[in-house]
């Protein structure tokens, strides 16, 4: 006689969450996929709730504290104003996260939108005309387009009918206008492969509208390589902000940002205050790894061929 035993709650809890972890890093296109979304999140998380985390106002000046090094009280040290470190590198944070990522959603709205135009109507003046301007423009470096149109609008706000801008916000709308060619690209090259498909010719034989096929067909294909990029993008962002704030033309004091902090450090490169340099430079660093890092996991995971070798492994 077999008796039926039933698995006991801890197994099958084991079990589930066992499951749970493989099949979220399976979606993140692996172990490093998934390190580098935990490191996001835990990044974007602590930039969201900055308020909340930083343990001092990142603006609050105490000459009488100034460079301290890290101890118990400010585990990043102190700058030359006796501003904490942590927090300002948790502020800072928020400055060049927003950026990137607004610049990274206006570069996917227009390069998704050019690039669709030219691929689907492919052939004549249109796709000539969009992509011979988005060549012009992709052939100078970022940065350099960056600090050159940011340093001819200045440094202080600008004012378009009676709407104010401030720096952070002229940047992300210059960073996103710079990162449409490549994402327009991006988008071209798939679909012009999707415009000459059998299945887009069969749905105009069964009477759908262009528009429709467009925005229902075609670009559904097209998003895969386009978040693959735009997560890269992100990165490189990231990088540029603080290399704009580092020069000046960025954020501006007293507001903290990983750039205009690296700043000031450079005065304090030999005397021995090291930590005004290594913190917000491995903020740097730190995300833009992590970043990469869920960008190659993204590309894994949404790449048909590598989803189909790993099947057949």
């Amino acid at each position: 006689m077999v008796r039926l035993t039933e698995p006991s709650p801890g197994g099958g809890l084991t079990t589930r969450l066992g499951n749970f972890l493989r099949s979220t890093i399976a979606a993140c296109g692996g172990v490093g996929g998934f390190i580098g979304a935990c490191l996001v999140l835990l990044l974007v998380a602590d930039a969201l709730a900055a308020p909340l985390v930083a343990p001092y106002d990142p603006l609050a000046v105490d000459m009488t504290a100034s460079l301290m090094p890290p101890d118990a009280v400010h585990w990043f040290g102190t700058d030359q104003s006796g501003r904490d470190v942590l927090s300002r590198v948790i502020w800072g944070g928020r400055a060049s996260l927003e950026v990137s990522a607004l610049a990274v959603v206006i570069g996917s709205g227009g390069g998704i939108a050019l690039g669709l135009l030219a691929g689907f109507f492919s052939g004549g003046w249109l796709e000539q005309l969009l992509m011979r301007v988005l060549d012009a423009m992709a052939a100078i470096p970022l940065l350099i387009w960056a600090i050159a149109l940011v340093g001819i609008m200045g440094v202080g706000n600008v004012t378009i009918a009676g709407v104010t801008f401030g720096n952070e916000i002229k940047l992300l709308t210059l960073l996103g206008v710079l990162y449409i060619p490549t994402l327009a690209r991006i988008t071209y090259t798939t679909a012009l492969g999707e415009a000459r498909s059998n299945y887009v010719a069969a749905r105009r034989l069964q009477g759908v509208g262009t528009l429709r096929i467009i925005l229902s067909d075609v670009l559904p294909n097209c998003l895969s390589p386009v978040i693959v990029q735009g997560t890269l993008l992100l990165a490189i962002g990231i990088v540029i902000e603080a290399s704009v704030s580092f020069v000046g033309l960025g954020v501006q004091p007293p507001e903290p940002s990983w750039g205009n902090m690296l700043a000031d450090a450079r005065n304090y490169l030999f005397s021995g205050e090291w930590w005004l340099s290594v913190f917000p430079g491995g903020a740097i660093s730190l995300s833009v790894v992590a970043i990469n890092l869920l960008g190659d996991g993204l590309r894994d995971a949404l790449d048909p061929r590598h989803s189909a070798s790993a099947l057949t492994a």
